[in-house]
């Protein structure tokens, strides 16, 4: 059987390195062939951490190599020490390289308790007792230990320094990260530094928007300038824009949605980036509620905060940076019933309309108009607004079959509450033979939807003929 190299014999390892070595790859192979400077420089740091983390899996690999020949090939060598207990991983069962304390007082190595408390996990896996914080520090006394047996046998241990954990980060990675937040209480001039830094880490290194999970003080740290300075002078809105993209990139990482959404500052300050600062601020805000409203729970939060009505606001502004991410926050949000009455009470029937009159993206609106439309007073509004009108031109002009759908499933729902519609629908069908045409070429819910709509007009034209 062909070797693997220095990962033989430990399938996570190989598993791991396959990994690193496929998405090298993909990064060499993007600065090769892609012309722009800056998305190579982008590239070329994510490359960077690959090869970090490629290094750091091969000493681990040798030094256990190492270890293992040692126990193997010296039984009977009295001198010999068998690894101390305490030097173990309570959850790896294998040598610390960078042993750390929890705060039951426990040490374990830290990529494997940091994975442990990513899951999801608040308890010591040692004593099983909850943890008062999830925040991990050095446990300088064992790591000198661990080194000085080391030494003695003749085993080069890792560097801390330049040991990256399993997200590939390494101890000067997670000091910069202290180091930036610690400015964000500094001058407004480090203040701006630090978070045009933390943007950047944010968005091109995933395991930087898994640091901000381990903390509960991270985030407000993050907004702090936000939370003190109310000012919206020009001199601010870079830093806004900054921080609020920033909240955005963390809110990706899906361990991070409950927390940023229930750290209690996050949610005002995203709905007053909605509100002022750069069209780039008020999309990204509108982006990150869209991220965060995936949780059940955070739509719920969301809408209670009255972030409806600024997004419906920065819908009927209608500047294009804006438009997709404001829908997509809007559509999720109103998955919630709740949150689809705030949704019609706050205007969003007339928006949407107005928009649609001007085919604004279309897929997107006809969808979130097709659930509000199940609320009562959403009909009487599209009624109202010469919607009916509207949605047939719509069906008329499209050719894409799920818009149609949304459009015969608002009609369907208005022409079975407001018979005063019948009319216009009838004489649209004897002009245009529009839902009869759905009946023929539309989906199968379109077809239905269509079918339902024509037999309740046949019905009540020809009870008013008899009549």
């Amino acid at each position: 059987m062909a070797k693997t190299g220095v990962f033989e014999g430990d399938e996570a390892m190989v598993n791991k390195a396959t990994e690193l070595k496929k998405e090298l790859q993909r990064l060499v192979k993007a600065i090769v062939e892609d012309d722009d400077e800056l998305f190579s420089l982008e590239a070329i740091d994510q490359a960077n951490q690959m090869l970090c983390a490629l290094k750091d899996l091969k000493l681990r690999r040798s030094l256990c190599f190492n270890l293992t020949h040692q126990e193997k090939n010296d039984e009977n060598d009295e001198s010999l020490v068998c690894l101390p207990q305490e030097f173990k991983c309570p959850i790896s069962k294998k040598l610390m390289f960078d042993p750390v304390l929890v705060a039951t007082g426990q040490t374990y190595d830290r990529p494997y308790i940091q994975r442990w408390l990513k899951s999801g996990n608040r308890t010591c896996p040692e004593t099983q007792q909850v943890l008062s914080h999830t925040i991990v520090t050095p446990n300088n006394l064992i790591r000198d230990m661990i080194s000085k047996w080391c030494k003695s046998r003749g085993i080069q241990l890792p560097d801390s320094n330049q040991n990256s954990d399993e997200d590939g980060l390494t101890k000067s990675d997670r000091d910069l990260f202290i180091s930036l937040l610690e400015k964000m209480s500094s001058s407004l001039s480090d203040q701006k530094k630090a978070a045009r830094e933390l943007r950047l880490l944010t968005k091109r290194t995933p395991s930087f928007r898994a640091l901000f999970g381990e903390s509960v003080d991270a985030i407000p740290q993050l907004l702090n300038p936000l939370s003190q300075n109310k000012s919206k002078s020009e001199n601010h809105l870079d830093l806004q824009e900054d921080l609020i993209t920033t909240v955005l990139n963390l809110s990706i990482h899906d361990n991070n949605k409950k927390l940023v959404a229930e750290t209690p500052m996050v949610i005002p300050l995203l709905l007053d980036a909605l509100r002022s600062g750069t069209i780039e601020t008020r999309s990204n805000a509108a982006a990150a509620l869209f991220t965060l409203s995936a949780l059940d729970s955070n739509k719920a939060l969301i809408g209670k905060s009255g972030a409806l009505k600024p997004l419906i606001q920065l819908l009927e502004d209608g500047h294009p940076l804006a438009m997709k991410d404001v829908a997509s926050a809007i559509f999720n949000l109103c998955i919630l019933h709740e949150n689809k009455l705030r949704a019609v009470r706050d205007g969003a029937v007339r928006v949407i309309l107005e928009k649609l009159l001007n085919r604004v993206r279309v897929d997107e609106l006809l969808a979130i108009l097709a659930m509000l439309s199940t609320n009562q007073r959403a009909v009487e509004e599209l009624g109202e607004l010469e919607g009916v009108s509207c949605l047939l031109s719509i069906i008329r002009e499209n050719s894409c079959p799920r818009n149609t759908e949304n459009c015969v499933a608002i009609l369907h729902t208005i022409c079975f509450n407001d018979r005063t519609k019948w009319r216009e629908i009838r004489e649209e069908e004897n002009k245009h033979s529009t839902i009869s045409q759905v009946v023929l070429n539309g989906t199968s819910r379109a077809k239905r939807k269509a079918s339902g709509i024509l037999e309740r007009i046949n019905r009540a034209m020809n009870i008013t003929h008899t009549a």
